[in-house]
């Protein structure tokens, strides 16, 4: 499996950025459609392929607090195969130098994955979107 993650801004990427989280979010997950497309334009996208098709996306934007990650999305036949792991190292790499506050909203099911990043669970779980969360925070 050739498995290749790159920036996107290209309209025609980042409609397949999009179908993907559309797949994963709103028709698996149930997500409320208006909470998933927000932020798009302030955001950096990733578009994971495999032997050239989509099978994963997400992004990191600048907020208030620092820098966040968020919408990782892996269609559900590519799942287990490494696709989410290199989504994340792929932002992260991307991420300036002077980041130096790196968080993200996991799921419960996501957390063990993000921890080999270095990300560690703070404050209590919390809902989003109807779906379980705890805030994580990658120590530097």
């Amino acid at each position: 499996m050739s498995l290749l993650v790159q920036k996107v801004n290209h309209p025609e990427d980042l409609d397949k950025v999009f179908a993907i989280r559309k797949i994963v979010f709103v028709d698996e997950q149930n997500c409320p459609p208006e909470l998933e497309w927000e932020h798009e334009d302030e955001s950096v996208h990733f578009l994971a392929t495999s032997n050239g098709q989509p099978c994963g996306a997400c992004r990191w934007r600048k907020t208030d607090n620092g820098y966040k990650l968020e919408r990782f999305a892996v269609l559900k036949e590519f799942r287990g195969q490494g696709v989410g792991r290199a989504l994340i190292a792929e932002a992260l790499s991307d991420l300036p130098e002077d980041a130096h506050y790196i968080y993200l909203n996991s799921q419960l099911d996501a957390m063990s994955l993000y921890a080999k990043f270095g990300f560690v669970a703070e404050g209590d779980q919390f809902e989003e979107a109807g779906i379980q969360h705890f805030k994580m925070v990658k120590k530097i």
